[in-house]
């Protein structure tokens, strides 16, 4: 294991969080050099068999948001476990959790009885919805917020269409950056006064608030002014070639102005108004139209070389199982190697944030359930005998 470089080096922070959401914030609070425990239940965190795996418990989602971590296996709802947080939480800077507020409550272990045993915590809590309003005790996984926010609409629902889910977990992982903005903020603000607070970020509004920016559209006058949606990208489609498909995007005036007198159409810069942003945004649906039917009388690679000339946005589409040998993510060495202990040989992509004094790194791998029990016991003073009687009752687990 290598020593932590990254910006948050010497920051603890108590990983409360299961599945995809909390994980995402707290693996990038590592990466980025904090300490991070984490405590899963004897019976482990859900997602430890979501996707492909070599062992079972070590599936490619949990490896893929949990490395740079401790992990600690304990029944939070035992005395023994209640003790264990009690001694944690006094040497933490920061709690993190997407256990539901009053799961945290029945534990004994809310914003009020923690700030007790630590007046300087951060404690930051992922909630489905704000805990202000009726749906607060609702649970919430991505597709109920994609479906709540406006997402799936936007993505499927139009012209009749049924709504549709983004095949990726957006709400979690959007969330879960939101929850680590909040954390350094958070922290930000006791370097200044020393005090902790609590931070709240609920899944429902923080995607709503990502999607309104663009998409709120007519809605965002009073008295209304038009329809909610952005009509230029309900209409962005990738535009067929003559062996396949590419994405062009004229963007600026100057983009539209050359790719039409490119493609020997120049008479379209004034039949489509394309010289007035005003004019094309109202009228995009016949400016994209006309790209699409221009864009199948060449080639994928002409149309790259033509708009590389004219410096005109364009690209080919990756596929996901060529994803690895995209010539700009291999230069720079996206997807990084590791040998782990018990999954052998395992790719990931390297955190993507760069600092130029303090460089994120990859230290530890994704940990086996209950991997560091021991270690981090013992660094709370229990004894040798003490641990041994928690396993016994299968209180905590050792890997």
């Amino acid at each position: 294991m290598s020593e932590a470089t990254g910006p948050l080096k010497g920051l603890r922070v108590l990983d409360l969080t299961a599945v995809v959401l909390g994980p995402f914030c707290t693996q990038m609070l590592g990466d980025w050099g904090a300490d991070i425990i984490k405590i899963e239940p004897p019976s482990g965190d859900i997602v430890r068999n979501s996707g492909v795996y070599r062992n079972r418990g070590m599936a490619s989602v949990f490896l893929g948001i949990n490395r740079n971590k401790r992990d600690l296996a304990i029944d939070l709802k035992s005395p023994e476990g209640a003790e264990v947080l009690r001694r944690l939480i006094p040497q933490m800077d920061v709690l993190v959790t997407n256990i539901r507020p009053a799961g945290m409550a029945r534990l004994g272990f809310g914003p009020e009885e923690c700030r007790a045993l630590n007046p300087r915590l951060v404690f930051a809590v992922a909630t489905g919805f704000g805990q202000d309003g009726p749906y607060r005790a609702r649970p919430a996984f991505d597709e109920i917020i994609q479906a709540s926010s406006g997402f799936a609409d936007i993505v499927g629902g139009e012209n009749g269409n049924p709504p549709a889910f983004v095949p990726s977990l957006i709400g979690d992982k959007v969330t879960g950056m939101a929850l680590l903005s909040g954390v350094l903020a958070a922290l930000y603000h006791r370097e200044r006064t020393g005090e902790g607070q609590l931070v709240e970020v609920p899944m429902l509004e923080t995607l709503t608030a990502f999607l309104s920016v663009e998409h709120l559209g007519g809605l965002g006058f009073e008295p209304r002014n038009g329809d909610a949606g952005y009509k230029r990208l309900r209409y962005r489609k990738p535009a067929p070639t003559k062996d396949g498909h590419i994405t062009l995007l004229p963007y600026s005036t100057a983009n539209w102005i050359a790719f039409f007198t490119m493609a020997g159409r120049p008479e379209l810069i004034d039949r489509l108004s394309v010289r007035d942003p005003v004019q094309r945004n109202a009228n995009i649906d016949a400016v994209y139209a006309a790209m699409a039917e221009i864009a199948v009388t060449r080639t994928t690679a002409e149309w790259l070389a033509l708009c590389e000339e004219h410096d005109i946005p364009a690209t080919g589409f990756t596929r996901l199982e060529e994803l690895t040998e995209h010539p700009h993510l291999k230069a720079v060495g996206m997807f990084e190697m590791h040998d782990h202990p018990t999954e052998g040989r395992i790719r990931m992509a390297k955190p993507p944030t760069r600092f130029e004094k303090t460089p994120a790194n990859i230290r530890r791998l994704a940990p086996r359930l209950g991997e560091h029990t021991r270690e981090v016991l013992g660094e709370l003073g229990f004894s040798e005998a003490e641990i041994a009687e928690m396993e016994a009752r299968k209180v905590a687990r050792q890997a």
